[in-house]
């Protein structure tokens, strides 16, 4: 047996929700304005729609025109949009090209420089001359300060040697410093930029005992000169007349002649000078002196301090005389690097320390005697 069921209560009905309140349309004859206010405006009817009469007789409010669907050249419009004239005549189709710019109402046109062909003409003309003013006014600057630099660097004082500011060097035992600054002071007063070195130099060698210079310009006003100078490494009897002698000098045949590495005189003295070896060679052969000299070169100075006579017969038969009497039978001046170093080793070992004669004409095989 079921159990009987309990009713149930009734249920309130539900409110119905309010419908929004349809928008007042302004009257025939008022607009809208900005704030909601409407505002009297003529009644424009609309196109294709007549106002139908109501039932009581009054006449009923024209319908609104159908909006204007989007893209066919200008916003939607109703029956209660005014249409003013500006704004027809500033309405522009599909596919047409903007009107000129406009003020107001009415277009208005770009202005104009000059409106006749003289006055346009005269203009052009005019810009023209000013052109070729502008034009001759810059050539003629650009000349003028071309021509006050040329002047500045060319002419002027402002890099005039100064003889005061020339510096020299390397003039060494030989060379006059008197005669290299004479040379210089021809040159005082010369602009640096129009000073020719090279003809400098070449005037340089010319003084007895330079064997090589060099100039360098030392700005503004200064000059360098590094000078080589031809220092004797032997004494020549003049009797022997191989070295290259000084121009004007008047050899007696009594004295000695100074002579540097390339055997060129660079002094003379009565008596060989202290330090210098004494070179003799057959009479008017200068390729035997060379040879020794040669030799001379590539001794290293501790060894070339010991040398006090040189002899040579031939170009491969050159002969040492040391000052404590020892003879070095040398020969050529082919490997002089090791000849050195073997005769080095000989003079200093106990055993060979006090020969009197080295023979080192093959290195190799050096003899003692």
């Amino acid at each position: 047996m079921t159990p009987p069921q309990r009713p149930r209560p009734p249920q309130p009905p539900r409110p119905a929700a309010p419908r929004p309140a349809p928008a007042r349309r302004p009257a025939a004859g008022a607009t809208a304005d900005v704030d909601g206010a409407t505002a009297p405006t003529a009644a424009v009817p609309s196109a294709g729609r007549a106002a139908t009469p109501r039932a009581d007789g009054r006449p009923a409010a024209p319908r609104p025109a159908a909006p204007r669907p989007a893209g066919t050249g200008g916003p939607a419009r109703t029956a209660e949009t005014p249409v003013s004239a500006p704004a027809a005549v500033g309405r522009r189709t599909s596919g047409s090209t903007a009107l000129a710019p406009r003020t107001g109402a009415f277009p208005v046109r770009p202005p104009v420089v000059s409106q006749g062909s003289a006055a346009r003409f005269a203009e052009r003309a005019r810009a023209r001359r000013r052109l070729a003013w502008r034009q001759i006014l810059i050539a003629a600057g650009s000349v003028v300060v071309v021509a006050a630099l040329a002047w500045l660097m060319l002419l002027s004082p402002a890099f005039a040697l100064d003889t005061e500011q020339v510096r020299v060097a390397g003039a060494g035992t030989v060379v006059a410093v008197d005669q290299v600054r004479a040379v210089v002071d021809d040159e005082g007063g010369t602009p640096l930029t129009r000073l020719d070195t090279a003809a400098l130099r070449q005037r340089l060698l010319d003084v007895p005992g330079v064997r090589d210079a060099t100039v360098t310009r030392d700005w503004p006003h200064g000059l360098a000169v590094q000078l080589v100078s031809r220092e004797p490494v032997a004494a020549v009897p003049e009797a022997a007349d191989v070295a290259q002698h000084a121009e004007g000098d008047d050899a007696s045949g009594a004295g000695y002649a100074l002579v540097d590495q390339d055997g060129v005189k660079v002094g003379r003295s009565d008596v060989p000078p202290e330090g210098l070896p004494v070179v003799e060679v057959p009479v008017g052969d200068a390729r035997i002196l060379s040879a020794a000299l040669g030799v001379l070169e590539a001794l290293p100075e501790d060894l070339l301090a010991a040398i006090g006579q040189v002899s040579a017969g031939t170009q491969d038969t050159v002969r040492f005389t040391l000052r404590d009497g020892a003879t070095v039978e040398w020969g050529s001046a082919q490997d002089s690097a090791l000849k050195v170093a073997v005769l080095q080793a000989l003079r200093a070992a106990p055993e060979t320390a006090g020969s009197a004669r080295y023979d080192v004409t093959a290195p190799t095989m050096p003899v003692v005697g």
